[in-house]
């Protein structure tokens, strides 16, 4: 898969975990297992990528004696998975017009 499609498909990915609820790292990758492989450090760069993008906010709590980041999605993430749905019916008819033989 061409590495740009992937890169957003992950980030569309993660952004529809928390669309969901509230989430922190260990849940998200938990969360997005039945679809797709994701490791820790992709997850936390797309995190990162995410919260650059104002698509993401983040809060820290304790928990368990530890610091716990929660990712909480904004507007703006969730008009990206809106306009990824809309791309994907694009890209969809391009696999189709490509697939006629």
């Amino acid at each position: 898969m061409d590495a740009q499609l992937k890169r957003g498909v992950l980030d569309v990915c993660v952004l529809a975990a928390l669309r969901k609820e509230d989430s922190y790292g260990y849940k998200i990758i938990k969360d997005v297992s039945p679809v797709l492989k994701l490791s820790e450090s992709t997850l936390y760069t797309i995190l990162k990528r995410l919260e650059e993008l104002s698509m993401i906010e983040v809060r820290t709590t304790m928990h368990d004696g530890r610091v716990r980041k929660y990712y909480h999605i904004t507007v703006r993430g969730i008009k990206r998975i809106e306009e990824f749905k809309n791309e994907w019916k694009e890209i969809m008819a391009i696999y189709s017009y490509i697939d006629k033989e």
